[in-house]
This record gives C-alpha cells, sequence and structure tokens, in this order.
C-alpha cells in the first residue's frame, strides 16, 4: 500500500509538468562517509545517494499545493553493522507514514519518503496551511529552543530542508512585518499533541517574537528576538516549560538505553540561547551562540541523548558553546570550521568544511567530524567521521 501510495504521487508529475501552473526542483546528492566509533572495533565506510523532487501546483490564486519526495539508497558497513540502522533513519508520524522501504538487504537499503505534502491558502490578511509542512519558529542561527515541532541538531547537514510536521497552521498578517498564528499538531495521545500561539512584531529596528501552548501535555512560554548592534546581528531566544515527567529511554536513538532520568525534580524547565554574527568587508564571517538547559547535567550528559531527544531538548548539557568562522577563499572556494564545546565535561566536536562551486548547480563539499572527550561526556563517544559529497541541482 506504501508503494502505492508514492506511485499515486509521483504519476502525475509529467502531466503537470507542462502546465505553467505547475513547477519542480531537486537535487541529487552522493556522500562518501568512513567512520569510527569507540563501541565498533573496525571503520565503517558508507554510501548513499540521495535525490529529492520538490514539487508546486497552483490551481487557483490563492491555493498553493506541494508535495516533496525523498528517496535514499544507502550501501556499506552501517547497514548491517550498525544497531537498528532502518530504525534510525524511518520517519515517524502519528498518523500516515507515506513512506516505504524499498529494498532490505545485507549491506544495503532502499527508503523513500513524502516529506512534505501540504495544501496552502491564502486570501488578504488570512494565511492557513494543511498537511505535512515545515513550521520553523526562531531566530538564532544554531539552536532554536522556541522550534517546537521539529528541532534539529546542526550536525545533520546532509538534510537541509530538515523533517515536516503534520499540523494545521493559520497564519493572519497585522501589518507587513507582524502577524500572529495558531499551529497544531495533533498526536494520538496528548502527551504527543502540540499546539501553540505564536505573534511577532518589529520594533525598535527589533523583531520581537512571543510563544504560549502545550507540548506533551505540559505547558510552554518563550519569546526570542532578532536584530544588530553596530551593523553585528544579536539575536536571542528562550523557553520556559513544565517539567516532563520521567520517560523511558528510546535504545534505538542511544548508545546508552538504560540512563537514569534527566528530570529529577517537578521545577519549570528553562532553555535560552545567545546568539551573534559579523560578516567582515573580506567576506570573513564570524558566529557565535551558547545554550543553556536549566536541567541540562554538568557530569556524564552523554548518558541523557535519548530522554532530551523525546523531551525536545537540542541537548543533555547544561551549557554548550558554538563557534563558526567561515571565509571565501575563492569567489568558488569556501571554507568553514565550527566547534561545539561543553564547558562542564571539556568534551567537543570540530566539523571542518571545505565547498567549492565545480559548474552551474554542482558543487563538491568535505566535512570533516572530529570529537574528544572523556567516556560517558557529551562528546567522547561519538567518534569521527570524515564526509564527501557531490550534489547536483535542477
Amino acid at each position: 500500500m506504501k508503494k502505492l501510495i508514492l506511485i499515486f504521487f509521483m504519476l502525475p508529475l509529467p502531466l503537470l509538468a507542462q502546465l505553467s501552473s505547475f513547477s519542480a526542483n531537486g537535487y541529487v546528492k552522493y556522500l562518501f562517509s568512513t567512520s569510527k566509533f569507540p563501541f565498533v572495533n573496525e571503520r565503517l565506510n558508507d554510501h548513499l545517494v540521495h535525490a529529492r523532487l520538490n514539487t508546486r501546483w497552483y490551481p487557483a490564486e490563492p491555493i498553493t499545493a506541494a508535495v516533496e519526495v525523498r528517496m535514499r539508497a544507502y550501501y556499506g558497513d552501517s547497514v548491517n553493522k550498525m544497531p537498528n540502522f532502518l530504525d534510525q533513519i524511518k520517519s515517524h508520524h502519528e498518523y500516515i507514514q507515506l513512506d516505504d522501504v524499498l529494498w532490505d538487504r545485507n549491506k544495503s537499503i532502499g527508503y523513500a519518503q513524502v516529506d512534505r505534502v501540504w495544501l496552502n491558502y491564502s486570501q488578504n490578511s488570512w494565511e492557513a496551511t494543511l498537511g505535512r509542512q515545515r513550521i520553523a519558529w526562531g531566530t538564532a542561527l544554531v539552536w532554536n529552543v522556541i522550534d517546537l515541532f521539529n528541532p534539529q541538531s546542526i550536525l545533520d547537514f546532509d538534510y537541509e530542508e530538515k523533517p515536516g510536521a503534520d499540523a494545521i497552521r493559520i497564519q493572519y498578517y497585522t501589518g507587513a512585518v507582524s502577524k500572529v498564528e495558531l499551529a497544531v499538531k495533533p498526536g494520538k495521545t496528548e502527551k504527543r499533541t502540540i499546539a501553540a500561539a505564536h505573534f511577532s512584531i518589529n520594533a525598535f529596528e527589533y523583531d520581537f517574537h512571543g510563544i504560549a501552548g502545550i507540548r506533551n501535555d505540559r505547558w510552554i512560554l518563550g519569546g526570542a528576538w532578532a536584530g544588530a548592534i553596530h551593523k553585528a546581528g544579536f539575536r536571542g531566544e528562550f523557553l520556559v516549560s513544565e517539567a516532563p515527567e520521567p520517560l523511558p529511554t528510546l535504545s534505538s536513538y542511544s548508545i546508552f538505553p538504560n540512563a537514569p532520568s534527566l528530570f529529577q525534580n517537578k521545577k519549570p524547565v528553562i532553555g535560552a540561547v545567545l546568539s551573534g554574527d559579523y560578516t567582515f568587508s573580506n567576506s570573513l564571517y564570524i558566529l557565535t551562540e551558547v545554550l543553556f538547559n536549566s536541567n541540562g547535567k554538568i557530569k556524564n550528559a552523554g548518558l541523557f541523548y535519548s530522554q532530551a531527544l523525546q523531551a525536545g531538548m537540542l541537548s543533555p548539557s547544561r551549557w554548550s558553546l558554538f563557534q563558526e568562522i567561515s571565509y571565501d577563499i575563492t569567489p568558488l572556494l569556501r571554507g568553514s570550521f565550527y566547534a561545539i564545546f561543553n564547558p562542564n565535561d571539556k568534551s567537543s566536536v570540530i566539523v571542518p568544511q571545505l565547498t567549492w562551486s565545480i559548474a552551474t548547480n554542482l558543487d563538491l563539499t568535505l566535512i570533516g567530524f572530529f570529537t574528544s572527550g572523556k567516556h560517558f561526556s557529551e562528546w567522547g563517544d561519538f567518534g569521527n567521521s570524515v564526509f564527501g559529497r557531490v550534489k547536483y541541482s535542477f
């Protein structure tokens, strides 16, 4: 049945492509990786072919429909040597998955999914969107504590679009740069439902945001801002939420499935981010961010990854520091370097990156992923990886 659903979405494309009210774009990527993890004796070499198709249909002036499909083919050591590999790459939605395992062999897996399918209606100051969509709230560039629906890690560099949420979103624009909105992601239980109101205004040359709602059956309040200080970007976010009940761990997402509880008391949980960036005239770019979790751990943070993921936290640690430096070596070659440092357990991850624009719509990227730290520290058990990627966009 899932294969038939995917075919149903793909069949109309050649016909719709002939209509002026239809558009399509996407990319094809090949990614090679070689990795060494502390809990695996040998080095793992892997290959990934990743194709994506984004479509838009405009049947009438106020209506836009979208279907976006991604297909991935994995081959290599991780498929049969990493536990629960298939579960880790699959999407997880409450009601309709719209995905299919195309094949599952000893060292190879093919997987396809519809990760966007929505209908948008826009008229005057009103806009409504129904379906699997990306609801991205927040102003910071690395960590978004007020991104309630799909908080993501910057380390997931190969999924630029980020996952979508099955939700309904209604927006009312009160001005050119201000609006109020309501977004609801229904769940099969109250603990899986997210509902929140969001407003944004512009004042004193700053954008201000506020949110209030319920996530995982607990109240949340938050806000954010974005502006500049002497031409340097200045952003921030904060979120206050009711402490969740202790949650069972998800062993498929954690190296340490039997970790103790991340939530030891009933005090409200506070998350906050401060962010600043600046671009010099010679293209040198600097970005600094600081993340704070009031209930984050200062010891053995690596034990709590699974629970932090379930609670919507961006890190299990108390403090996280981010620093990025980027520079255009030539007009077609850009180098960057960023690091995330845990000041409590002294663990870190360092990610150098080099991107070369080979030709129009064709890029080559080299990425390193190097961690350090003691056993059970936040980054000490993540190992080291090197990636090479070729991407063609159309």
